[in-house]
């Protein structure tokens, strides 16, 4: 163990060198984390012109990479033998880290026009002003940096952040802390810069000197989360841990033990042991490392949707979708809201590669194929990602499989589509029967009932011929009605006129042998019923109890609602000569009924032929009830 006397000694060594250290590590890392973002700025640029995105970012690169290249170069060249840093490139360096206060301002301004342009506009300035005081000062034979420049710098920054939190109303409460937490940091830093920068403790070294690399990091994470969170920040905060890792080692394990070896027989293979032994478990702890940082950046910085979880929700709702066009539109909405789109569209696509859903023709679009079974297939297109946003693999195959979900729909609904168009096609087939059935079996009946009155008047022209007269008027009257009522179907008291007409004729004929009851209620004159569905059952009724019965009959005719049913009833009072009329008699008159309300209803109504109690015959139809509009 160390006695007490040695572990002081230890400390009042330590911290001059901590602070020595700390610097050359943190301008080494940053030198190393602005090349890195410079490179992926122009190797994302490819053939394109640089947008705001990008000249922001690289403006942010060149200024921190001056900044630390400065202050690395002024730093080592003393151990190193190096001649000093010349003025000019001094004050270039300073005047670097004055203008990312600027970059920074520029990257938060608001939409808005007014306030938030005129701020970014005064940061420019500042910078400005803080870059002339330093050459100024190189030209007037002084050093770099100037005081008073970063002096100025310094309540500029502060003035800048209480700007940023005031005027840009757009920015929520969250985005304008970090941008002032920023500011100020950077405010204290060039406040520490303009005094005594020698002899201070390694962690005030640490947050004066490397106040650039939040700049940076909040520039990127505010406005470019996605322009290369997972190339840039995954791999710089890596970087950082495993620095912060690799210093806390030296600092807590290798320079103790290397304290305790010099008090013991000096041996430099046991002392490089150590170094070594650090660098290995340094190296081994990386991949744990690495995976924190995918961690940070994708659960903490970025706000990664958990994909599974939306598929699910995506899912549930594509299937309550009722069309084609619903699902294209909610696929293409989901997913640009996802990936941060700017712009979606779909359209049909032809011949497609459906091996390959997801393909990113360039860094601002991307097109997702749905493969459907069958031609037409669908493509949606997304373009203009959000701070130049990438899609990477764990989101193409998320994207893929939101587009075989959909396809599968679309599938089912064309299925359904075809069944419903097929079922719709049967339906219009058996109406198109149906009514050709109907109007044959309409014009079979009407030449039968023509016959029939012509007979009278026939017969009429012989007994009686002013009657005979009569009677054609009236038959006349009643094809007019006949012939007008075109339609399947009619009123109940539209077929009680007709039915009326027909009695006068009959009337004339058989005279005092016929007597006829009607008894319908006024309110079922309303009820809807087939055209002609009681003529032929009082036609019957004529030729069966009253021309074969020499002293004639009676007719009656009834109407009844029960249980939303229509009870339709023609009694006649005997069977005549020919007997009984059986149940199932297939006239032309009844068989026409009976197909017709067959047709009509599909089993819902019915006519039936029976003796009542109290003698005679009835012919009764029963069908449901409906009243016509």
């Amino acid at each position: 163990m160390w006695h007490e006397r040695d572990l002081a000694g230890y400390w009042r060594i330590f911290p001059l060198n901590a602070a020595l250290l700390i610097n050359l590590l943190g301008f080494s890392v940053g030198i190393a984390l602005y090349a890195l973002l410079a490179i992926m700025v122009v190797r994302h640029r490819g053939d394109r012109s640089l947008g705001n995105t990008d000249r922001l970012l690289l403006m942010t690169a060149v200024l921190g990479l001056l900044w630390n290249l400065g202050e690395l170069y002024a730093f080592g060249q003393k151990d190193l033998g190096l001649p000093p840093l010349p003025p000019f490139l001094s004050a270039l360096s300073f005047s670097a880290l004055g203008f990312l206060p600027s970059v920074v301002v520029h990257s938060a301004r608001s939409e808005e026009e007014g306030k938030g342009r005129i701020l970014t506009w005064a940061a420019y300035a500042l910078s400005m002003v803080g870059m002339l005081m330093h050459f100024q000062t190189v030209l007037a034979g002084g050093s770099a940096p100037s005081s008073l420049a970063l002096q100025t710098m310094t309540f500029g920054a502060m003035a800048l952040a209480v700007g940023l939190v005031v005027f840009n109303l757009r920015q929520t409460i969250e985005k304008k802390a970090i941008y002032a937490a920023a500011l100020l940091v950077f405010a204290v830093s060039a406040f520490h810069l303009s005094g005594e920068r020698e002899g201070l403790n390694w962690y005030i070294e640490l947050f004066a000197h490397q106040s650039s690399l939040p700049l940076a990091l909040v520039i990127l994470y505010q406005n470019y989360r996605f322009a290369f969170g997972d190339l840039f920040l995954k791999r710089a905060i890596s970087l950082l841990l495993l620095t912060a890792i690799a210093l806390g080692a030296y600092i807590f394990l290798a320079v103790p033990l290397l304290r305790y070896h010099e008090t013991h027989d000096r041996d430099d293979v046991q002392a490089a042991a150590v170094i070594i032994g650090l660098w290995v478990g340094t190296a081994l702890i990386y991949p744990a490392i690495y995976k924190l940082a995918v961690l940070l950046v994708d659960r903490v910085l970025l706000r990664r949707e958990d994909y599974e979880d939306l598929r699910r929700a995506i899912t549930a709702r594509i299937e309550s979708c009722g069309s084609v066009e619903d699902v294209l539109a909610l696929v293409s909405s989901e997913l640009s809201t996802t990936l941060t789109a700017g712009d979606r569209s779909w359209s049909e696509a032809g011949a497609v590669d459906q091996h390959q859903l997801v393909v990113v023709g360039n860094p601002d679009l991307a097109t997702v194929t749905i493969p459907t079974a069958e031609l037409p297939r669908y493509v949606i297109r997304l373009e203009r990602f959000s701070g130049g946003r990438r899609l990477l693999s764990d989101e193409i195959a998320f994207t893929g499989s939101v587009a075989l979900i959909a396809a599968r729909k679309i599938d089912a609904l064309r299925v359904s589509d075809e069944r419903y168009n097929q079922r719709f096609r049967e339906q219009e087939f058996a109406k198109l029967a149906t009514e050709a059935q109907l109007t044959a079996l309409r014009s079979q009946l009407d030449p039968h009932f023509l016959f029939n009155a012509l007979t009278t008047i026939g017969y009429l022209i012989k007994s009686s011929p002013g009657k005979a007269y009569d009677t054609l008027l009236r038959l006349t009257q009643l094809l007019r009605g006949v012939l007008k009522n075109t339609g399947q179907f009619s009123t109940l008291g539209e077929e009680l006129k007709l039915i009326e007409s027909y009695l006068d004729i009959e009337r004339a004929r058989f005279e005092e042998k016929l007597k006829v009851d009607i008894d319908v209620p006024p309110a079922l004159e309303a009820a809807k019923v087939p055209s002609l569905i009681l003529q032929p059952l009082v036609e019957n009724a004529i030729k069966h109890a009253i021309s074969e019965n020499r002293n004639g009959g009676e007719i009656r005719i009834t109407a009844s609602e029960a249980d939303e049913e229509l009870r339709l009833a023609v009694w006649d009072s005997g069977a005549g000569k020919s007997g009984r009329r059986k149940p199932n008699a297939a006239g032309v008159g009844l068989r026409n009924i009976r197909e017709r309300l067959a047709s009509h209803y599909e089993g819902a109504a019915e006519l039936s032929i029976g003796s009542p109690a109290g003698g005679g015959t009835e012919a009764v139809v029963r069908l449901p009830i409906e009243k016509q509009r």
